[in-house]
């Protein structure tokens, strides 16, 4: 044993001589110091992500090169000389270490230690699984230099934003808030302050034409704005669906979010379309958003289905398109129920993921069908397929209103507004929600709110709001501009003076008189004609509306017992509470 030891302590002596203890150290300290160089420029630099793999591979092949020539050369005054055999002596002579040996040594150690102590303590600085929790993609820059490419700018913006909307550990601000900062000469980190955002795309498209160019460029907010990843693609203009679901999986694995296996199985889904259909379907999305251009978004959604009939979206396009026509009253309910149907069932046949399938699914069970177990069924599926989808989230608040659960129809409103707090058309709902509970000054300041951002779509939550505050004039002033959609200027003034002269009970009759005429010439909703016998008092004729609603299974009915939405002095109607129980609604509470 004594022998044994006596060669450890002979061979670590040796290799102390040899400088090869000396040539490790320096050797680690040089390889650590470069691999950190490498780690830390590859961004800045847009250096190949292979290159620090690269490294470490060639330094650990150089480590035992490094040894072996340690063993055998010495690095001395007179240069690179062959190291001499050790001498044999009666005491063990110690090895002179040169200074410049001893200078690299200690240096090299010094270095080894601050990059490690550097790592520890300024790691809180590195990305980690859970910094990024929400972001905002911002409007995609058109640098094509056509303007009339416009529409489709902005509806891959949207494009991208309900693919990433799928990832359930992101928040993804939705599209309209989103573009509400275009144009407003804000910075990323400002922008991103108003929404609540931890991080902000930068999008610019540089071509669109049979190939798409962009530039994606992904910065954290959360401190001082820092590049977290930067990209360009090139791709045809076909394969564009599988683009979206590239990046949506590149930027989730730059901000540290572990995909579900759902989330894995929609992204990793291979998808063509053709360009023109394309091109259709997104001038028909842009168009529907608008009321009076719903003909219009039809024409060219039924052109993608020309150019493309077996691809879903445009399917279901035109079904959204009837489903909003329904909601506005202006086509019977047995012929836009026949319509929704018609063309959701046959989106549905071509794919049964398409995004958006539970959203509409469950709109149609709830204000189509009257399928209240299906109905929630859709949205909570919609919701845990994109949780980051606010019209999911705000519709299913109305369904909660609707079947007064007002505790968890705030919740899901929250949340809405949360995810889209630049959107009018969200503050218009979620007012409603407010004042279905009775919050009406609340509902008064959404609604505010709402029409600061887009003039007038607001009015009709404005007026029933402040109707309920009992501020009449204002209220009145507001009502006029919903008459306006059915009535000539030279009447609403007429009304407008009678209110002046008589009242709010006198022009409200005048008004529900001149409703019960145009109900005369042409289809007009038995809802219209209730709310407006209710409101003036004629509650024999408001039953007999509804019920008529209930015969003619008219989309708005699922509100009637909706809290202060509702028509809370007929709740004691044995007339209204049979209509509620053949709509299996929850009896009302007043």
């Amino acid at each position: 044993m004594p022998q044994r030891q006596n060669k450890i302590a002979h061979f670590w002596q040796e290799l102390k001589r040899r400088r090869v203890v000396h040539v490790i150290t320096v050797y680690a300290s040089a390889s650590f110091v470069l691999i950190e160089l490498v780690n830390n420029l590859t961004e800045p630099l847009n250096l190949p992500d292979k290159l620090a793999t690269i490294l470490v591979v060639v330094l650990a092949a150089g480590f035992p090169l490094a040894v072996i020539l340690a063993w055998i050369y010495d690095l001395t005054p007179e240069g690179i000389e062959k190291t001499k055999a050790a001498v044999e002596s009666e005491g063990t002579e110690k090895a002179k270490v040169p200074n410049a040996w001893r200078i690299a040594t200690y240096v090299s150690f010094v270095v080894i230690v601050g990059l490690v102590t550097l790592n520890i303590v300024g790691g809180s600085k590195q990305l980690r699984a859970g910094d990024i929790q929400s972001l905002v993609i911002l409007p995609f820059d058109n640098f094509t230099g056509d303007d009339q490419l416009d529409f489709f700018v902005s509806g891959m913006h949207a494009s991208l934003i309900g693919d990433m909307g799928q990832l359930g550990g992101l928040q993804v601000k939705s599209r309209t808030s989103s573009n509400a900062f275009k144009n407003m000469g804000m910075t990323i980190p400002e922008i991103a302050s108003e929404l609540g955002a931890d991080a902000a795309l930068e999008t610019a498209v540089m071509c669109l034409g049979d190939t798409i160019c962009l530039q994606f460029r992904l910065v954290s907010t959360t401190g001082d704005e820092e590049q977290l990843w930067v990209a360009d693609y090139r791709e045809e203009k076909s394969q564009i669906l599988n683009l979206y679901n590239r990046i949506t999986k590149q930027i989730a694995e730059e901000v540290m979010v572990e995909l579900s296996g759902n989330e894995k199985r929609r992204l990793d889904k291979m998808q063509t379309v053709d360009k023109e259909a394309y091109d259709a379907y997104l001038r028909g999305y842009e168009l529907w958003k608008n009321p009076g251009k719903l003909d219009e978004a039809i024409e060219y959604l039924n052109l993608a289905i020309k150019k493309d009939p077996d691809w879903a979206p445009p399917y279901a396009g035109i079904a959204q398109v009837w489903i909003i026509r329904l909601q506005f009253g202006i086509v019977e309910p047995s012929v836009g129920r026949q319509m929704v149907h018609e063309y959701i069932n046959r989106a549905v046949e071509l794919d049964p993921d398409f995004r958006g399938f539970y959203f509409l699914s469950g709109i149609i069970s709830t204000w189509t069908d009257w399928n209240w177990e299906e109905g929630e069924k859709n949205f909570l599926r919609a919701i845990a397929v994109n949780p980051n989808d606010v019209m999911s989230r705000i519709y299913y608040a109305h369904f909660l209103i609707c079947l007064q659960r007002p505790e968890e129809a705030l919740t899901q409103g929250q949340l809405a507004v949360e995810l889209d707090p630049m959107n009018p058309g969200i503050l218009a709902l979620y007012s409603g929600v407010l004042r279905s509970t009775g919050q009406f000054q609340e509902a008064l300041e959404y609604a505010e709110k709402a029409n600061a951002i887009s003039q007038g779509k607001a009015n009709a939550q404005m007026k029933l709001a402040l109707q309920a505050l009992g501020e009449y004039d204002r209220s009145f002033e507001y009502r006029k501009t919903a008459l306006r959609s059915y009535f000539s200027e030279e009447l609403v003034q007429s009304f407008d003076l009678i209110f002046k002269e008589q009242g709010f009970q006198a022009a409200d009759k005048e008004i529900v008189r001149q409703f019960e005429l145009l109900a005369q010439e042409k289809y007009l909703s038995p809802r219209i004609l209730a709310r407006r016998h209710y409101a003036s008092g004629e509650y024999s004729k408001a039953l007999d509306d509804l019920e008529k609603g209930y015969e003619l299974h008219e989309p708005n009915m699922p509100y009637i017992v909706a809290g202060h939405n509702g028509y809370v002095n007929l709740y004691d109607s044995t007339r209204f509470i049979a209509i509620v129980d053949s709509m299996n609604l929850p009896h009302p509470k007043k």
